[in-house]
């Protein structure tokens, strides 16, 4: 594989995320730099009740363990990011620091993932197949839009779920259960692919090993796996009776699932049909501003009991 080649394109696409350092960004940089002052400014036992900000800590916990590794960091850079008080806070040095710690978390594992996928299909392939390979997945239009403009870590976390499939790729399935395993208590958006994962791994890798005795031990063996990680970020919230809290927050129900129109689910087409009604039917929708008290707009992504205005509530 042409690493000259590999080489200047992981450099232009670093580039570009530089250059998008002072672009635009949405609510969800508050979202992050409030998660930050959580984990490092409050115990643990604080972190899924504390509701100072209306944009409360709603990720799984190795998630949450994360922002506060990265908190570590950030108080050498401006200490005031981190008080939880300071909501909508935004020096340079916070944008900086938020914006540098989005690219280095691509460059350490969206980029190396993407180089070993680019070096299997240089094998398998070609070396063009793999520098384009390469070139899709540093390079994503989507990635650059939602992480370096608007602001998230999905290249974190898509990175990792490369890694899982390149693992896959290798016959290595037990480890990429539990890299997937992990991942899944970073973002539990990701359960969708966890049907997937258990077929391709029940039939590969202990329906696969051809002894019914082996096939057992590999069943248990990944189940137990699969279970330390959930119990290893989970547990001590559960240990501090917290269970039904943390619930609550990786599944708001009452706050609706369209998070702003992003959920492409029954709920969202729901409340998209209220929307249409609402505007064909004027006279028989409750006014927008006459919301019962603690209600929530359901496509703001707030906390709160979505309001709908003729539709039945659900």
């Amino acid at each position: 594989m042409h690493h000259t080649w590999l080489f200047s394109v992981a450099c232009t696409a670093v580039a570009v995320r530089l250059l998008l350092i002072p672009a635009y960004r949405s609510t969800d940089f508050e979202v992050h730099r409030n998660w930050l002052a959580i984990t490092h400014s409050l115990p643990i036992s604080e972190w899924y009740t504390d509701a100072t900000s209306p944009w409360t800590l709603d990720y799984p916990p190795l998630f949450a363990w994360f922002e506060w590794l990265l908190s570590h960091a950030a108080r050498h850079v401006d200490p005031n990011m981190l008080v939880v008080s300071n909501l909508d806070y935004a020096s340079p040095g916070t944008i900086l620091f938020q914006r540098l710690s989005v690219i280095a978390t691509d460059v350490l594992v969206l980029f190396s993932a993407a180089y070993a996928l680019a070096r299997s299909a240089s094998h398998a392939k070609s070396n063009v197949h793999g520098l384009l390979l390469f070139f899709l997945m540093v390079g994503n239009a989507g990635v650059l839009l939602v992480d370096h403009i608007h602001f998230q870590y999905n290249g974190l976390l898509i990175g990792l779920l490369l890694w899982s499939t390149h693992l896959m790729q290798q016959g290595s399935d037990w480890a990429a259960g539990a890299l997937f395993a992990l991942l899944l208590c970073m973002k539990h958006l990701f359960l969708f692919c966890a049907p997937l994962y258990f077929v391709h791994i029940l039939r590969h890798w202990c329906a696969g090993s051809g002894n019914r005795w082996q096939a057992c031990v590999r069943f248990v063996l990944m189940g137990a796996t699969v279970a330390a990680i959930v119990g290893m970020a989970v547990g001590p919230f559960v240990y501090m009776g917290q269970a039904g809290q943390l619930l609550s927050r990786l599944f708001p129900f009452g706050r609706g699932l369209t998070h702003a129109y992003w959920a492409a689910n029954s709920w969202a087409l729901y409340c998209g049909a209220d929307r249409l009604l609402a505007a064909v039917l004027p006279q028989l929708a409750s006014h927008p501003t006459a919301r019962a008290a603690g209600t929530v707009d359901p496509a703001s992504g707030i906390v709160g009991i979505a309001h709908l205005r003729i539709l039945p509530m659900v």
